[in-house]
């Protein structure tokens, strides 16, 4: 079992994670096409790391939720927010051409856009599992 001080260590490596995360996606939709990138990689890298965030902005707040359960969590709201771009209204339709809209709500609908964020949520607990079993050796070699 992780102490206190663990899960606070945890919490905040994470909360790096997703700034780290965040600033990503916002360099590969601002820059990815001077680059050179394709769409499909501006455009899917993007969703990937969209999902990656959600899993960890709430692995950050739960702390000490399992794996499986914050992953659950985040494609439930990864799907939530990709459908919820199929209802309109006037106000909702004028949030989602802001940038705050575009980034956080969309404003077209697509099922692989799930699909990527599953990839980014798997990806990012993937790595979550390996750096917990990491710290855990590192932790039992004291």
């Amino acid at each position: 079992m992780a102490t206190d001080k663990e899960m606070w260590n945890r919490r905040w490596r994470r909360l790096l994670v997703v700034i780290l995360v965040i600033m990503a996606g916002l360099a590969l939709r601002r820059f990815g096409y001077d680059l050179g990138l394709s769409f499909l990689v501006v455009k899917y890298g993007g969703s990937i790391l969209w999902g990656a965030m959600v899993f960890l902005l709430i692995a950050v707040v739960s702390g000490s939720l399992r794996i499986v359960r914050m992953v659950v969590m985040a494609l439930a709201i990864a799907a939530a927010v990709e459908f919820s771009r199929l209802y309109h209204t006037p106000e909702l339709d004028a949030f989602r051409l802001t940038l705050a809209g575009k980034l956080l709500l969309g404003r077209v609908f697509s099922l692989w856009n799930i699909l990527a964020y599953a990839v980014g949520i798997g990806l990012v607990a993937a790595a979550d599992i390996c750096l917990s079993r990491l710290t855990v050796i590192k932790v039992g070699r004291r």
